[in-house]
């Protein structure tokens, strides 16, 4: 019985991760649950699953579970400070960190520096601070696996494979709510068909990376550091279908590609059950049924967010982490109506532009710039929207 260490759980990879735990209940426990500020789903995921530990993430939340729950048996923190307490409590055996932003951060090297498993899909985390990461788990042996269905494509397809032996590796798009649109359309989108994916239920941050683009482009610097994989070999394609997740190339022309049913509970089942595999809740897709698959490259003129993934790489140091904190900004300021969608790639674009990283980052150095850009991208909107 595997115990298991849930950070977002309230959001949709928390809620799928649950279904997955309570369909595969013989072989997992809630240790611990961390939610941000969705109280009465947070409650109602206590009475089910009757975890060890709760953390509230928004402080101020704290007062109504611990009233909620006076007498139950069951240690109840708060704020990133208990996030952390949760992810390095010796009892728990996997971490799944699918809380939004970089919020995920410490939690999760707590979670390494223990040698835990830490099945990881909190994207802003290995985005910003990934050269960081990935030696902190090589350090402490502990096993991160992603949780993106192209990251955790690109771990089954790769498996003991030696990375050395890859020409490439493909990262697959659905190309979001705008793959047909013009660019007409794309510029006067208004919130709601941003936030309409044809394909995955996702959080309103991802959906909206998706809608620009940027998501793939996050995925290319993921890719570059979960793999090690330089980026001149990290190749992007549409593919409408949403079936095949991800595929590598070998230098013998080979290729392997990894195809199911695109549904979040796939890739979260397998790192939490990796390297072994059970029956799934997930309906396995039907080939025949789905009759075609389609790839096409990216327009880069529609959808100029992916080429920033690959700038940031290539600009190095602390570049990827300003990217992200950006990003995270300029998402929020449009979803809070202060910045137009066509409007998001600019303001990326402008800040990577102008911007000279650090080169061979610490943590504190990833963790300031980070905090920087995202304080930046707020000014430079409100700057611009005043002229």
């Amino acid at each position: 019985m595997q115990k298991l260490g849930l950070l977002g759980s309230t959001g949709s990879i928390g809620s799928y991760a649950l279904e997955v735990v309570d369909f595969l209940k013989d072989r997992f426990q809630v240790y611990g649950l961390s939610a941000n500020r969705n109280i009465p789903r947070l409650q109602q995921q206590i009475e089910k699953f009757h975890p060890r530990v709760v953390v509230v993430g928004d402080e101020s939340q704290y007062p109504h579970i611990k009233k909620r729950f006076p007498k139950r048996d069951m240690k109840i923190l708060a704020g990133v400070d208990g996030m952390c307490e949760l992810a390095g409590d010796d009892e728990v055996d996997i971490v799944l960190n699918a809380a939004v932003g970089s919020v995920g951060l410490l939690p999760t090297l707590e979670a390494i520096k223990k040698g835990k498993r830490m099945a990881l899909a909190n994207k802003e985390t290995i985005v910003a601070f990934g050269s960081v990461l990935m030696e902190e788990a090589k350090r402490n042996r502990a096993q991160i696996i992603p949780v993106d269905s192209e990251h955790s494509a690109i771990h089954q397809c790769l498996g003991e494979r030696n990375a050395n032996n890859l020409k490439r590796i493909v990262l697959t798009a659905s190309g979001g709510p705008f793959l047909g649109a013009t660019e007409e359309e794309i510029r006067s989108a208004s919130k709601e068909s941003v936030l309409a994916h044809p394909v995955w239920r996702m959080g309103k941050k991802v959906t909206v990376d998706s809608a620009t683009l940027m998501n793939k482009g996050f995925e290319v610097i993921e890719a570059h550091f979960l793999f090690g994989i330089p980026l001149e070999k990290i190749d992007v394609l549409v593919h409408p279908q949403a079936i095949i997740h991800s595929m590598v190339e070998f230098e013998d022309g080979c290729m392997l590609a990894q195809i199911s049913t695109p549904d979040m509970r796939m890739p979260i089942q397998y790192a939490l059950t990796y390297p072994e595999r059970f029956p799934s809740i997930v309906s396995p897709c039907n080939l025949t049924k789905i009759g075609k698959l389609e790839f096409k490259d990216v327009d880069m003129n529609r959808f100029p967010c992916l080429s920033l993934g690959y700038k940031a790489i290539e600009k190095d140091g602390t570049a990827t982490a300003v990217l992200s904190g950006a990003d995270e900004m300029a998402v929020k300021l449009f979803l809070d109506g202060q910045l137009r969608f066509k409007d998001i790639p600019f303001i990326l674009n402008k800040i990577l532009d102008e911007y000279q990283p650090i080169s061979s980052p610490t943590l504190q150095q990833l963790i300031e710039e980070e905090r920087w850009a995202r304080q930046y991208t707020k000014k430079l909107v409100e700057r611009w929207s005043s002229q």
